[in-house]
């Protein structure tokens, strides 16, 4: 359903640090930078871009918006949280924990006050 999800950052680099070690956490490669200087993470035909607002003005976070990665283990999910929080996101909500459906679910506020979750597929 979606090709792509667009965030802002008001520092290209302080957020590059913090997805190359979330998205690393979880077996993913390091963003690069397009032409434009876009930072862009692709995963199996899906893209997470990160770009200082094109209008001049700051970057401010979605109120109500969560953008939502899947893990593939438990394991993974934690290893994302602690790259996160070591690499200037905060935990957010309750701690890494199983949901009543069997997912296994983590939140965090990028650096730049972005709502991500990480979670594994819900148990069958």
């Amino acid at each position: 359903m979606f090709t792509h999800v667009m965030i802002g950052s008001n520092d290209l680099e302080r957020a590059q640090r913090f997805y190359d070690a979330t998205f690393g956490a979880l077996g993913g490669a390091p963003g690069k930078v397009d032409a434009t200087g876009r930072l862009i993470y692709s995963h199996e035909g899906s893209r997470l871009m990160i770009t200082t607002p094109i209008d001049g003005r700051p970057a401010t976070a979605a109120n109500g918006g969560t953008i939502g990665i899947v893990a593939a283990s438990r394991q993974h999910v934690l290893a994302w949280h602690e790259a996160g929080t070591v690499n200037g996101g905060a935990a957010v909500e309750s701690p890494p924990a199983e949901r009543p459906n069997g997912s296994f679910v983590a939140y965090l506020r990028d650096p730049d006050g972005n709502k991500l979750t990480a979670r594994t597929q819900p148990a069958k």
